[in-house]
């Protein structure tokens, strides 16, 4: 019987951090059929059709969806980041005999996940208090 392929912890941090908005690292771990992954990428669309029913809205209204998408995909980073090798190894390398060690690269994406997340989030929160107290008056 063949074994199911070796997941590689560094590079699903890596898709989650790059491409985790349009689902790369859920289709990496969970195969094409992931219902969650395919409900990323179908954000890239959801926001150009907002664009193009109302292009008058502001940009944080019709990208909404690869926003919440991206916000999603930064936590989903830190969840599969911070999980210890050990229960890695248990969810997505079950009876293999070599275990996970992972070094440098991850805790160094957990770094810039966190400075590209909060970023993120803060200027969410900070747009959407201008639209809302200011009608948009600050850009």
């Amino acid at each position: 019987m063949e074994q199911p392929a070796r997941k590689n912890k560094t590079l699903a941090t890596l898709l989650a951090l790059l491409l985790g908005m349009l689902g790369a690292h859920r289709f990496y771990l969970n195969g094409i059929i992931d219902r969650w992954g395919w409900l990323h990428v179908t954000s890239l669309p959801a926001s150009a059709a907002l664009l193009a029913v109302r292009p008058d809205w502001p940009l944080l209204f019709f990208a909404a969806p690869l926003v919440l998408s991206m916000l999603v995909a930064s936590i989903e980073t830190f969840v599969i980041g911070l999980m210890p090798d050990e229960k890695w190894d248990e969810r997505y390398n079950p009876g293999t005999d070599t275990p996970t060690d992972t070094r440098w690269p991850v805790p160094l994406m957990m770094v810039i996940n966190l400075f590209y997340g909060a970023t993120l989030l803060l200027s969410v929160i900070a747009r959407a208090f201008d639209l809302w107290l200011t009608g948009g008056a600050y850009g």
